[in-house]
């Protein structure tokens, strides 16, 4: 059975899997990690959502204010073993849900071109491509995705 939990960046199955999340990133970035890398510090970050599994943490996700009206979804890990059991999909959704319940309209984020995995992920989640954002404006690897999660 899963169940997902509401943390913060101070719970420790957090920080476990995304160092592993790290790892992976490293490699598919290659060069460009280290500019990946220092827009997903782990500074403070309230809206932490864990997925457990028999007690042992197998994804997780969090989100932080972009603005008034909206969160940035972040550090979204799948542990490999359990990969295509939806776990990412329910992990984001529950952000989703909390970003809601705490009056946020929309969510974006984003990720590589070389994640075409997780690309799919969220489209089929109900996110649309949108224009790069921000340190992303200029990055031709990075793809920015959007969804209204206003009732």
């Amino acid at each position: 059975m899963t169940t997902t939990t509401r943390t913060t960046s101070d719970n420790i199955d957090f920080q476990n899997l995304v160092v592993l999340l790290d790892e992976v990133l490293r490699m598919k970035d290659g060069e460009a990690h280290d500019f990946y890398a220092q827009h997903n510090t782990l500074d403070k970050i309230n809206h932490v959502a864990v997925c457990y599994q028999d007690d042992v943490a197998i994804g997780c996700g969090a989100f932080k204010k972009f603005d008034s009206n909206t969160v940035e979804i972040k550090r979204m890990f799948v542990h490999p073993d359990h990969r295509g059991k939806g776990i990412a999909s329910a992990v984001l959704k529950e952000l989703e849900i909390w970003a809601s319940e705490i009056h946020y309209a929309n969510c974006v984020l984003e990720t590589g071109k070389n994640n075409p995995e997780a690309i799919a992920m969220y489209q089929k989640n109900g996110y649309e491509i949108i224009s790069n954002y921000g340190q992303y404006k200029n990055i031709e690897t990075s793809v920015c995705l959007k969804k209204s999660i206003s009732k």
